[in-house]
């Protein structure tokens, strides 16, 4: 059976946006996430993850260039690219870059019957769909990358969640720019 893991950047405030938020991940935070990519079975994002992610790296992948990409980036463009991932989608028709669809109404379903596979762990992100994920008991592990910032506005972590959400601390690492990753896991501990 595969485990479902949320990782996200987030500010001490709680801002879970990366436009305008301070968040501007370095070189060692690019290779924790290339690894955390690289060691999951596939990829669950909602549409607007994927379009962003897609179009901000499926180009660097490719060997384009962009005025933004260090060097160092490409190995992190390298690994998402060739992730497989599952889209949730009601609007979009097609998708490709390694990607399905699911469509809303499977959602649960779907996921359930991903995580009983046999196989490593499955990754999402994003703001709404691990909302959604959370909601519906799906998400074993939390990985939260604690940025040392304050974005004062923007969307939160798990914003709208109906009711308290017990997590137990797995561990945690330090990062030379002063971020954190937390890991849970969900539930409380005896």
């Amino acid at each position: 059976m595969r485990s479902l893991l949320y990782s996200i950047n987030v500010t001490l405030d709680g801002c879970v946006d990366h436009a305008g938020s301070g968040v501007i991940p370095d070189q060692e935070l690019h290779e924790r996430s290339a690894a955390t990519i690289a060691a999951a079975d596939a990829l669950i994002f909602g549409r607007i993850t994927y379009q962003m992610m897609e179009e901000a790296w499926r180009p660097v992948a490719a060997g384009e260039p962009a005025d933004w990409v260090e060097d160092w980036m490409r190995p992190f463009a390298r690994t998402i690219d060739g992730a497989k991932k599952y889209v949730v989608t009601q609007t979009l028709e097609r998708v490709d870059w390694n990607a399905e669809i699911i469509r809303p109404a499977d959602l649960e379903a779907t996921v359930r019957k991903l995580k009983a596979q046999a196989g490593g762990r499955l990754h999402t992100g994003g703001v709404r769909l691990p909302l959604t994920l959370v909601q519906l008991g799906l998400v074993d592990e939390f990985e939260f990358v604690v940025h040392p910032a304050v974005a004062g506005r923007g969307p939160r972590l798990l914003d709208g969640l109906p009711a308290p959400l017990p997590l137990t601390l797995m561990g945690r690492t330090d990062y030379a720019s002063g971020a954190v990753a937390l890991r849970y896991a969900a539930g409380i501990s005896a």
